[in-house]
């Protein structure tokens, strides 16, 4: 390999590196949103992964059956992470499509 397609790889890991915390750092600010019990229940997950936000409709709420709305907030919280992730990763897709670095695309 000669000394400038060395060079060039490596400025094509910098620029993908640079791209990459660029996308992190925007995560935070975007959103995916699970559901369960028909709508009932509601989780808002970050692109970092993070519960952002739950809504938990007060019709729910039965304090006789507490595991029910523990299985439907878990079930919106997972459903809600998998959005984000499919999200996030989307936008990978579209970071590293266009580069021509071996293993990478």
């Amino acid at each position: 390999m000669s000394k400038f397609g060395f060079g060039n790889l490596m400025q094509q890991a910098q620029d993908l590196q640079e791209k990459l915390a660029k996308v992190q750092e925007e995560a935070a600010q975007r959103t995916a949103q699970g559901a369960a019990g028909g709508g009932m229940v509601k989780a808002t997950v970050n692109g970092k992964l993070e519960v952002v936000a739950l809504e938990i409709d007060p019709s729910v709420i039965d304090p006789q059956d507490p595991e029910m709305l523990a299985d439907l907030v878990a079930a919106a919280v997972n459903q809600g992470i998998k959005a984000a992730q499919a999200l996030m990763a989307e936008e990978m897709g579209k970071l590293t499509g266009g580069l021509k670095i071996p293993g990478l695309g």
